[in-house]
């Protein structure tokens, strides 16, 4: 694995993503820099990009909403989600790069 967006560590795994609110659908665009790029259908304001990130991530890892945090980024395109009990070998497989 050679994922540079993903670190993982005491039972948690921990994504950073750069974050592309206002597409026109929701999807993992690939690696930009050291960041997962995600596109997000929801726009910018009022938390919804946020919310609709955590509720993507949780959706394709079969994890609860609660189990994925964002750690910091809130009103960044760069973010830090943390995902509790989800193994490097799972988030790699279902948030490939593309």
């Amino acid at each position: 694995m050679n994922a540079r967006w993903l670190r993982v560590g005491d039972g948690r795994s921990t994504l950073t993503v750069h974050a592309q609110p206002g597409a026109k659908k929701t999807v993992v665009a690939g690696a930009h820099g050291d960041a997962l790029k995600i596109r997000l259908a929801a726009p910018p304001v009022d938390g919804k990009a946020n919310a609709a990130l955590i509720a993507f991530i949780a959706e394709r890892l079969g994890r609860a909403r609660s189990a994925v945090v964002l750690k910091s980024g809130q009103s960044t395109r760069r973010k830090v989600i943390e995902v509790t009990d989800a193994p490097a070998d799972t988030v790699t497989r279902l948030l490939p790069e593309a």
